[in-house]
């Protein structure tokens, strides 16, 4: 008599020894089918290495490179991401996803013959620890990838670093000054460079938890624009970014980098821990669980929104002070900083629109006003 079905899934993480060790009966049922290696379910040759987290097929080693590769390649042919003899910037930060990307980009680039001009370009923004450490990481990856290196930096550009930022204005919000300054940085770097297109490691995962962000918060303008793999903003001298990796699952990049040894930085932020985005990823993260297929669901739900008509959308136009794209009269990165320079962090968080012709006018702001902007302190 065959013993009672085990849910695998719920099993813990044992050792193939220790599991029959504890699962005797396993091997006694059927142990053939237990010892037994899986083939690749592609060639049918070699042994496979992993199940695919995306499909469910299992494959070795070279069958999932490829696979893996084949997919980003008809993202970029079917979205027609680049034009012969574009210089294309990879945001690299070293971590798994730009290492990936910068990989699979050169890979592809020579296997097909796109013509293309790659270069890194990352963003440091002053994290000791953290971004320090893996500017080295992306240090190593121009020498091993022979692709140019541009650094740009938050105190070169505005005179602040996180850290210093961090000590002004707490752990609370300071997320939303890292992300605003990185994303100006990676574009005035792009101008420096004079790059035709700026490409990003953002993945299914990314696009899935930015969906659900932008749902929870109601930000409908940045929901109908989020799951675009290519955007291009109407502001002179705007670079379009893309995503070749949008349809790529996190689970599957961080295979490909193990299996191919390649060289990146796995630590996490030392402020992220309080992001709003952790929020959306853990729900995403028990959504996937229940159904792997829940991330690209997300994604295919946003792809395919619209918004009535009559909806009242943001009208884009240029920053009054620097020129960069905003749609109010002040960027998002100005009223930032200058919620800094004038000693209220808080300036640039929540909606405060009715200041920006003060701060235009440089005229004082009132003492209640000052004092709803100034930080805590408990």
């Amino acid at each position: 008599m065959l013993p009672k079905p085990l849910e695998l899934n719920s099993l813990p993480p044992y050792s193939t020894k220790n599991f029959f060790f504890f699962y005797p009966e396993l091997l006694k049922a059927c142990p053939v089918c237990v010892i037994m290696p899986v083939q690749c379910s592609n060639c049918v040759q070699r042994r496979a290495v992993l199940k695919r987290p995306k499909t469910g097929h299992s494959l070795c080693k070279d069958c999932f490179f490829w696979a893996f590769e084949e997919e980003i390649h008809q993202t970029i042919v079917s979205a027609r991401l680049f034009n012969r003899g574009e210089t294309v910037a990879i945001g690299a930060s070293g971590g798994k996803d730009s290492t990936v990307l910068a990989h699979v980009m050169k890979v592809l680039n020579e296997r097909y013959d796109y013509g293309l001009n790659l270069l890194l370009l990352s963003v440091d923004e002053g994290i000791t620890g953290y971004r320090d450490d893996s500017l080295e990481t992306v240090k190593r990856n121009q020498q091993q990838y022979e692709l140019p290196l541009k650094i740009v930096s938050y105190e070169e550009l505005y005179g602040w670093t996180m850290d210093t930022i961090v000590k002004q204005v707490g752990l609370k919000n300071n997320c939303t000054f890292c992300g605003v300054f990185r994303r100006q940085a990676l574009d005035r770097g792009a101008m420096m460079l004079k790059v035709d297109k700026i490409c990003t490691g953002h993945n299914a995962d990314d696009v899935a938890e930015t969906v659900l962000m932008n749902v929870l918060r109601g930000d409908i303008a940045r929901l109908c624009r989020c799951t675009s793999i290519s955007t291009a903003s109407d502001g002179e001298g705007a670079i379009p970014r893309c995503k070749p990796l949008k349809y790529a699952y996190e689970k599957e990049i961080v295979l490909y980098a193990y299996f191919k040894k390649l060289d990146y930085f796995s630590t996490e932020c030392i402020y992220s821990p309080n992001a709003y985005r952790g929020h959306a990823r853990a729900f995403l993260k028990d959504l996937e669980s229940i159904r792997p297929s829940s991330i690209i669901d997300v994604i295919h739900s946003g792809e395919t929104l619209s918004v009535k008509d009559g909806v009242k959308m943001p009208v884009q136009g240029t920053c009054s002070r620097c020129g960069y794209i905003s749609s109010q009269a002040l960027c998002k990165s100005c009223v930032l900083l200058e919620g800094l320079n004038r000693g209220l962090p808080k300036l640039g968080i929540g909606k405060h629109h009715r200041l920006h012709g003060k701060i235009l006018a440089q005229e004082p702001l009132t003492e209640q006003e000052e004092k709803k902007l100034k930080p805590v302190d408990f």
